[in-house]
């Protein structure tokens, strides 16, 4: 089934293009197919179902929580800093000219 691709016109090439993502599209679909069902041999191999597991993994995983403002803009109050990371640069100027830290703090 080899062809020349320089040899076809624009017409083929778009239609050959079509029935590729056409073809890509049901052997995805396919794979994903055959991986849910592995998956779920393998679940029910330990006593198992697939949505318990899903269920009980989506149970374990615990956001982060946010760690709470430290220093705060006085020129601008939304500006804040936790203290961790990075210095802001309204921390840094200010502290260039002259401003303790202890200044911004909440």
């Amino acid at each position: 089934m080899a062809q020349d691709l320089h040899e076809m016109s624009r017409k083929e090439l778009e239609k050959l293009r079509r029935d590729i993502d056409e073809a890509l599209s049901t052997v995805s679909q396919r794979e994903r197919k055959a991986a849910l069902e592995a998956a779920e041999r393998a679940a029910a191999e330990h006593g198992f179902s697939l949505a318990e597991l899903a269920e009980a993994a989506s149970k374990g995983r615990k956001t982060k929580a946010k760690t709470p403002a430290k220093y705060r803009n006085p020129e601008d109050p939304s500006q804040t800093w936790s203290g961790r990371g990075r210095k802001p640069r309204w921390i840094n100027e200010a502290e260039a000219a002259g401003r303790p830290l202890s200044d911004f703090e909440i």
